[in-house]
């Protein structure tokens, strides 16, 4: 019963977040009570959420990262570090999509059983490259989404339709370096999170792993140039919501796709 009512609330607050802010979009509103409550019903969520998620991760012999597990794990830190960060930055607009696909993935990892139990004890190079890397995956997740904000509003400007709730966002040039902010940030931790794994995990190469290591190290080569980009000649626009589009597929299919396909479909456990 406990758990049902963490589930419903959770999902509830998620819901609740995501449509207060897209009606404040639609309308316009920039008042920061507005804004507060969003973030206050966000973060309830995430509390919520953490309280349901944590026996389902950690409560056995290992960590349990089965694919609907990891899709909720990664759901919870994309909520958290999108509530936190819109404390200071004006990034509450990507809630009307990825707090409602936290709400989603709550009710997935409810409803199908996934297991994937990895043994860290006495392996903090393991930990370490588990936590950092869900840690980039996070922060690039909403570097897509602020892509994707990104180019609806450069539509809306290129064909001279600023009105609607292209008004209530903030200027271009701001969207473009909250974009460059989140990437730089996110790539530095997914560039840590590949060194320990190939300096320290004897398996990374195993067959298994293969695919997610080399689609991996792919995603970081498009994430590298595009800064790369950016740096040397000022990327921005449309071809840095292409490059930083490409890198954050190619980093899902490393993780999601890999997994997806050894344990829903070949049911393998590795």
């Amino acid at each position: 019963m406990h758990h049902t009512i963490l589930i419903v609330l959770s999902i509830a607050f998620y819901l609740l977040s995501g449509g207060l802010q897209l009606v404040r979009l639609l309308r316009g509103e920039t008042s920061a009570g507005g804004k507060a409550g969003v973030i206050g019903l966000g973060l309830g969520a995430v509390v919520l959420h953490g309280a349901l998620l944590y026996p389902r991760v950690f409560g056995g012999n290992g960590v349990n990262l089965g694919f609907f597990n990891a899709g909720s794990l990664i759901s919870w830190l994309v909520a958290a570090i999108l509530m936190l960060s819109a404390l200071r930055k004006p990034v509450e607009n990507l809630g009307i999509v990825l707090l409602p696909l936290a709400a989603l993935a709550i009710l997935l990892d409810a409803t199908f059983t996934s297991s994937h139990i990895i043994h860290t004890t006495g392996h903090w190079q393991l930990d370490a490259h588990i936590l950092i890397s869900m840690l980039a995956y996070s922060l690039l997740t909403i570097a897509m989404m602020q892509a994707i904000l990104l180019a609806v509003q450069e539509h809306h400007l290129r064909n001279r339709q600023p009105g609607g709730f292209i008004r209530s966002l903030p200027p271009l040039q701001t969207m473009e370096s909250l974009l460059f902010q989140m990437i730089g940030v996110g790539f530095s931790l997914l560039t840590v999170g590949l060194l320990i794994g190939l300096l320290f995990l004897q398996n990374i190469f195993a067959q298994h792993l293969v695919h997610k290591t080399v689609l991996s190290l792919i995603a970081w080569v498009v994430f590298a140039v595009l800064l790369w980009g950016r740096w040397r000649h000022g990327w921005r626009g449309r071809t840095a919501i292409r490059w930083t589009l490409g890198g954050f597929f190619t980093l899902a299919l490393a993780y999601f796709g890999s997994k997806m396909v050894l344990e829903l479909l070949l049911r393998r456990h590795y």
